[in-house]
C-alpha cells in the first residue's frame, strides 16, 4: 500500500493530525477518505481478532475431541460445535478479503505526506518561483511564428497524414524534425551519463497489476492506453518512470548500492483525455512522444538533497540549450498522489509570450517503493530496527523531446531559418535549419493563441 496502514492507527504511532493536514492541503473534499480508512481498518482488525478467538476455541475443542475419541466417548456434540465454528471462521475469512481490499482501495486514493516547504494552495497561480535564468525576449519582428508553423516551414512534420493514420494529435516527423528529435535523445543521454546516470530502456508495456501499483486510479481513465491481445491485460507506459519504479520490486537495497541514478529513454503514450482542445496545434501535446527521464533511488535521509540535485541537472541542461526559464515550487493542490514535493521548470516561448512546462521533478519519498516493496536495508530487531524501511524514489523529466523541439523552434527562429543550440548543431551537422515552405494558412491562429494563454499563462515579462 502506498501509505503505511500504521499512519492511520494512532495507538501504533500514527499522527492523524499530520495525515489530515496533508490530505486537506491536497484536496479538502477528500478528507472523508481518511475516516473511511480508519473505520474499515477497525472492522478488519475486529475480524482478525474474532478469527484468532475462533482458532483458539477450535484448538481447545480439537484437544477435547481427541480425548473423547480415545476414550470411546460420544463426540457428536463436539463435532457440531467444531462444525459451527469452522463455518464462522470461513465467513470471517471471506469478510476479511473484502475488508482488506477495501482498505487498499481507499488508501490508494490518499496522497503522500506533503512536504512542509510546499506552498499550501489549490490555485496554481500561487506556485512559488524559486529560480530564473536567461532573458525572456519577445520581438514581434523576429518572433513571428508559432512552433507548429515553424516545424511546417522546415518541412519537419506532416500533421494531416498523421491524423489520417492515427487520429487526433497524430503526426509524422520527417527530415530535420526526425534529426532534431534524435539529436535531443542522444544529447540528453550523453548529458546524464556525464552526471553518473546509467541509461536504461524499459518495456513499453506493463502488466495491469504492476501498473496499478505505480499509477493513480484516475490515470487508467484519463491517461493510459490498454493493449488488447493476449489474455493478460497490458497497458502502454505514459512515462519510463512507471516501469523503472518496478525495476527493483521486492529487493532490499543498502547504502553500498545507493544512490541509484537511471536515465530512462522511451516512447511514451498518453490519452490526454482531460486536455481536449488544449494545445491542439503541432507536437506540443500529443499522444505519442519520446522522453529522457531522470529516475533516482536514495536512502530516506538523502532524497531531499537528491531532489535539489535533479532539478539543478535539468537547469544545467536547458542552460546549455540557451533557454530562458523559471523553476516553480508547485502548490499542494496540484500535486499527484505520489509526490511529496514537485518542481516544474517552465521555459520561455517568445511567440505567445508564455512560460510552458518542460520539466516536472518529484520527490515521491517512500510512496512508490512501499507499493513495490523495495526496502532500505534489512530489518533487524536485535540491532534496534523494529520497523521496515523503504528507499525513496524520485523522478524528473530531463527532456520530452517533441515539447523541447517546440521551444527550440520558437526561440531559434530567424528570417532564414532555425538557429540550433550548439550541442544539437554539433550532432546534426548544421547550424541553421532553413525554411523550405511558406507558413501554413491558419485561420484559427489567433483563436489558438488566445486559448493557450487562457489555459497556461503565468506571469509573463
Amino acid at each position: 500500500m502506498p501509505q503505511d496502514i500504521k499512519a492511520f492507527r494512532s495507538e501504533q504511532g500514527g499522527d492523524l493530525e499530520k495525515l489530515r493536514e496533508s490530505q486537506a492541503a491536497r484536496d479538502p473534499k477528500s478528507l472523508h477518505l481518511i475516516d473511511e480508512v480508519i473505520t474499515t481498518d477497525q472492522e478488519w482488525r475486529k475480524v482478525e481478532f474474532d478469527k484468532r478467538q475462533i482458532t483458539t476455541q477450535l484448538n481447545k475443542l480439537s484437544g477435547e475431541f481427541a480425548k473423547k475419541k480415545r476414550a470411546n466417548e460420544d463426540t457428536s456434540e463436539l463435532t457440531e460445535q467444531i462444525k459451527a465454528l469452522k463455518e464462522q471462521q470461513k465467513k470471517l475469512e471471506e469478510d476479511e478479503i473484502v475488508l482488506v481490499q477495501s482498505v487498499k482501495n481507499k488508501i490508494s486514493m490518499i496522497g503522500n505526506f506533503v512536504d512542509p516547504t510546499v506552498p499550501r494552495s489549490m490555485n496554481e497561480d500561487d506556485n512559488l518561483v524559486v529560480a530564473t535564468w536567461g532573458e525572456c525576449k519577445r520581438d514581434p519582428d523576429v518572433h513571428k511564428y508559432h512552433h507548429h508553423e515553424l516545424l511546417w516551414m522546415i518541412d519537419g512534420y506532416s500533421p494531416e497524414p498523421g491524423a489520417r493514420v492515427a487520429g487526433h494529435r497524430g503526426y509524422f516527423l520527417k527530415g530535420y524534425g526526425v534529426l532534431l528529435n534524435q539529436a535531443l535523445i542522444q544529447y540528453g543521454l550523453k548529458f546524464l551519463m556525464q552526471k553518473k546516470y546509467t541509461p536504461i530502456q524499459p518495456p513499453f508495456m506493463m502488466r495491469k497489476d504492476i501498473m496499478a501499483a505505480t499509477a493513480q486510479l484516475s490515470d487508467f481513465d484519463e491517461t493510459l492506453y490498454k493493449v488488447s491481445g493476449d489474455s493478460e491485460e497490458m497497458y502502454l507506459i505514459a512515462t519510463s518512470e512507471q516501469p523503472i519504479s518496478a525495476y527493483h520490486m521486492g529487493e532490499h537495497l543498502d547504502d553500498e548500492q545507493l544512490p541509484l541514478r537511471y536515465a530512462g529513454v522511451s516512447s511514451c503514450f498518453r490519452k490526454e483525455a482531460g486536455s481536449y482542445g488544449r494545445d491542439a496545434w503541432g507536437i506540443f501535446r500529443v499522444h505519442q512522444f519520446e522522453k529522457i527521464e531522470q529516475f533516482c533511488i536514495t536512502s530516506p535521509e538523502k532524497s531531499c538533497e537528491m531532489h535539489d540535485e535533479m532539478i539543478q541537472i535539468a537547469q544545467d541542461f536547458y542552460q546549455s540549450l540557451g533557454f530562458a526559464y523559471r523553476v516553480v515550487n508547485i502548490v499542494s493542490g496540484a500535486l499527484n498522489n505520489a509526490a511529496a514535493k514537485k518542481y516544474d521548470l517552465e521555459a520561455w516561448f517568445p511567440t505567445l509570450g508564455l512560460y510552458r512546462e518542460l520539466v516536472s521533478a518529484s520527490n515521491c519519498t517512500d510512496y512508490q517503493s512501499r507499493a513495490m516493496e523495495t526496502r532500505y536495508g534489512f530489518s533487524n530487531k536485535a540491532a534496534g530496527h523494529k520497523e521496515k524501511q523503504y528507499v525513496h524514489m524520485l523522478n524528473a523529466t530531463l527532456c520530452a523531446t517533441e515539447r523541447t523541439m517546440c521551444c527550440i523552434l520558437e526561440n531559434g527562429q530567424t528570417d532564414k531559418g532555425i538557429v540550433l543550440p550548439k550541442p544539437l548543431a554539433d550532432i546534426i551537422g548544421v547550424d541553421i535549419i532553413p525554411y523550405v515552405k511558406e507558413p501554413p494558412k491558419n485561420v484559427n491562429k489567433e483563436k489558438s493563441a488566445k486559448g493557450a494563454k487562457k489555459e497556461e499563462a503565468k506571469t509573463s515579462q
